[in-house]
């Protein structure tokens, strides 16, 4: 049996080979990839929250309907099953699930779980068009894997979420930033070109290997209660291990995304990528007015650090942003095969974990101009920051390590003089220097 690894390499070749035809917009290690597809692939492997935005028709969801029915053993069918529409009239019955009416006629309250409440691979189509009133309805069930109706819970021990966002239109609502704060990342699928957008729809056969109307049928009565509750692992292995029959491609069940998930989280970050991330951390939380960036406060003119970051955003990071950035830059490394995480892998991360968080002073601006770019506006200006905070990482990268340095040898007992310095994590440094606790230096 090959690697995991191995496994994963080759659903990710097969998907943009055969499934999922765009340009490979990425490249990091000598190696070139399709954001949208590469991020699909680490959020589906890390069981993590992905918002996938761009024009209509442009492949958004059936590419994560692809990763997920791979990933996750799922026939096409039940994933599809398994979609929640973003529309006004959407209810907390069709997303989350619904009274028994037979057992209510008897007195006896209880529910009918949803497939998207139930399955591991949860797709919301086009989930701007929810009103911002009805986004509260998914919170906490797409940040916990906690769903509540009536007075039942349904827990779940692993999934994984892909949204889906057309463009700002007549028809859409902004999404209010506690829901965009749960997203581990944001990426755009893009228009793939003349030539291979006119090779799509060439080969049908490719996803109808993905079906299996036996397997569906039987997963959908699981789902509604008439199954042994371990039925639907066997299920699910059993469609495995006939798509790899007949495509000889692997799929991954939940033993092996468990042995990937327990291999990413060996890897180390480096020194240089540490120190990195919380100099981003610094600039994008530090204000020296008020402490800390908070959104209903702004620097004036004449601030010390108006050339950092923080000076241009509105609000603070919260702490779901380096638990995100963490899980996606050790799959990263991981599916490259390198043995630790570095500056490289953080510069391609932080960008799609970034984008949908940072909320600009100047959004609305109609003067904003950053020139040409290739990406959608957030994150091409997400990659910008990136780069300047890179850019000014490697001018003093010596001296952040020093004075990093410095504070572990203070958390240690041992007397020291803070190293001083115009960055801002210099003042984050002295400010924990002031605290007893030596954990964020670990």
């Amino acid at each position: 049996m090959a690697d995991v690894r191995t496994d994963v390499r080759d659903i990710l070749s097969y998907v943009e080979d055969h499934l999922y035809y765009n340009r490979p917009d990425l490249e990091i290690g000598g190696e070139r990839f399709n954001a949208s597809l590469l991020m699909s692939v680490l959020t589906g492997l890390v069981g993590g929250k992905a918002l996938i935005v761009g024009e209509p028709g442009l492949g958004k969801t059936t590419s994560a309907e692809y990763v997920g029915a791979l990933l996750y053993r799922l026939p096409l069918g039940t994933v599809w099953e398994a979609e929640v529409s973003g529309h006004p009239e959407q209810t907390e019955e069709k997303i989350i699930g619904r009274p028994n009416l037979g057992e209510l006629n008897q007195g006896r309250e209880q529910v009918v779980w949803s497939a998207f409440a139930q399955l591991p691979v949860k797709i919301v189509d086009e989930i701007n068009r929810l009103p911002e009133t009805k986004q509260s309805l998914i919170l906490n069930g797409v940040d916990r894997g906690h769903w509540t109706y009536l007075n039942a819970m349904l827990i779940n021990e692993e999934f994984t979420l892909f949204a889906t966002a057309n463009y700002q239109d007549r028809g859409t609502n902004t999404l209010v930033p506690p829901l965009m704060d749960r997203f581990d990342v944001m990426v755009e699928s893009k228009h793939p070109g003349p030539n291979l957008s006119w090779a799509i729809g060439t080969d049908s056969t490719r996803e109808s290997a993905l079906r299996d109307t036996r397997c569906e049928s039987a997963i959908q009565e699981w789902l509604g209660g008439t199954g042994p509750p371990s039925e639907i692992e066997t299920l699910c292995d059993g469609f495995g291990e006939r798509v790899s029959s007949s495509l000889d491609l692997p799929t991954l069940g939940r033993e092996r995304r468990r042995q990937a998930r327990e291999e990413m989280a060996t890897l180390v970050f480096d020194t240089d990528a540490s120190a990195l991330m919380r100099t981003y951390l610094a600039e994008l939380t530090f204000c020296c007015k008020y402490g800390q960036k908070r959104s209903n406060e702004f620097c004036g003119e004449g601030c010390h650090y108006t050339g950092y970051l923080g000076y241009g955003v509105k609000g603070c990071l919260s702490n779901r942003f380096p638990v995100s950035v963490r899980q996606y830059a050790q799959a990263l490394a991981w599916l490259l095969g390198d043995s630790s995480i570095t500056v490289e892998h953080l510069r391609l991360v932080l960008p799609y974990t970034s984008a949908h968080r940072i909320q600009w002073r100047d959004d609305g601006e109609t003067d904003v101009e950053h020139g040409p770019r290739g990406d959608a506006y957030l994150i091409h200006r997400a990659r910008e920051a990136v780069n300047d905070v890179v850019r000014r990482y490697t001018e003093q990268s010596g001296r952040i390590r020093e004075a990093l340095e410095v504070a572990n040898r203070a958390f240690s007992g041992e007397k020291v003089v803070p190293v001083d310095g115009e960055h801002p994590i210099y003042e984050e440094i002295k400010k924990d220097l002031g605290h007893e606790t030596g954990r964020v230096f670990s």
